[in-house]
């Protein structure tokens, strides 16, 4: 890390990957070909890392997830991946789950933006223009819970109902949620501090208060005063400006349910959206679902304060289709992009988003695209990817 919390990033750069499970074979390869080609456009070069996690790590040294593959995101500091399956049984909920708390990446940062030509299917996805900073440590991800018609569940609800007089059905399966100070604030603050280095207008704080005061109304509290306490100077809530925040972002909250309505009917009232890991969950794949699906959602898992950064595929193995050069590369490739632009490579980041679209006008898509276009052109991943670069 340099002065003021900025990445030194050299021109050649170690880069750790996760080819991922499933399709990542075929979508990897895609994806590499394309950032290779914008970095060398630009004087630079990756020297690519293959890390193992997954069905590929298990089978390469019996473990899912090896301590050599943490140590190496660790001291390389920013990885991408592909997907990864979750193993069934062995105490791991999720693996990416795990790579995320383990490297304490608190931000899960989704931006949503539609392509021109992408099917979808609502009227204005052109519209549709977020970027959600989804808490990624805690809430469910840290979620307790013990089974119905165990012995710890029984205890469990007898102290709530002898400590607190709360009243749970004997028959249920009992979670707790941690939602924190520490934590809230410093997502908030990440969202607050992109809003205003982008140019955003507006931060909106989406939460559950209404019926959970003390952990989801407690967010949006702990929201306003890191506001007030950090960026009175850039920032300003609704309360505070009466909804006129002038040349500073305004920072508002939303119940999570009327914004899943509100993303669809009014879209261009959300910029950036800082939001509890569930909300942030739903949020995420329904606005991608509005510019044409999980297969070309990008995501990062982003650590601000250290820099440490794991950029990855969104979607899901689908291994029926693995090793047929078939499905969209596009979420990996778009997870490249935020790579970049974390490198300080915004000219090469840039670059990428030029040629998708330059390829997508042309109606040069994967089958999942084609399908719903007409006159396009179905091509192979491997072939929508050399589309891309020629395009560079």
């Amino acid at each position: 890390m340099g002065a003021g919390g900025a990445l030194l990033v050299p021109d050649e750069p170690v880069i750790p990957f996760v080819e991922g499970d499933g399709t990542g074979v075929d979508i990897w390869p895609a994806a590499r070909l394309v950032l290779d080609a914008a970095a060398r456009k630009h004087g630079k070069t990756i020297a690519w890392k293959e890390v193992l996690a997954g069905q590929k790590a298990y089978d390469a040294t019996g473990s899912w997830l090896p301590d050599e593959t943490i140590a190496t995101f660790r001291e390389y500091l920013i990885g991408i991946k592909g997907p990864l399956t979750t193993p069934i049984g062995g105490g791991i909920r999720s693996l990416n789950v795990a790579l995320r708390q383990i490297l304490d990446l608190y931000v899960c940062l989704r931006p949503v933006r539609w392509f021109q030509g992408v099917p979808s299917p609502v009227k204005r996805p052109e519209l549709v223009d977020m970027v959600i900073f989804r808490e990624n440590t805690e809430d469910i991800y840290a979620g307790l819970e013990v089974e119905e018609g165990t012995p710890e569940a029984a205890k469990l609800i007898a102290m709530l109902n002898e400590q607190f007089g709360w009243n749970i059905r004997a028959d249920s399966g009992v979670g707790i949620k941690p939602v924190s100070v520490t934590a809230s604030k410093r997502l908030i603050r990440a969202a607050v501090e992109h809003a205003v280095r982008r140019h955003r207008k507006s931060v909106t704080l989406v939460h559950k208060g209404n019926i959970q005061k003390f952990t989801e109304g407690a967010f949006a509290k702990w929201g306003y005063e890191v506001t007030r306490d950090e960026f009175s100077d850039v920032a300003v809530s609704w309360d505070d400006c009466g909804g006129d925040p002038g040349d500073k972002v305004l920072v508002k909250d939303n119940i999570a349910d009327i914004t899943l309505q509100q993303v669809l009917t009014r879209p261009t009232d959300f910029d950036v959206i800082a939001t509890t890991n569930l909300n942030g969950d739903y949020l995420s794949d329904a606005l991608a679902a509005q510019v044409g699906g999980i297969g070309i959602a990008p995501g990062g898992n982003i650590n601000y304060v250290t820099g440490h950064a794991i950029f990855e595929a969104t979607h899901g193995t689908a291994p029926k289709y693995a090793g047929q050069d078939k499905v969209n590369p596009g979420s990996v490739i778009l997870s490249g992009v935020m790579m970049f632009e974390h490198l300080g490579w915004q000219a090469a980041a840039d670059d990428i988003v030029r040629a998708i679209e330059a390829a997508i006008a042309d109606k040069i898509v994967t089958y999942d695209f084609a399908r719903l276009m007409d006159g396009a052109k179905e091509v192979k991943c491997s072939e929508f990817a050399a589309a891309i670069v020629e395009r560079l």
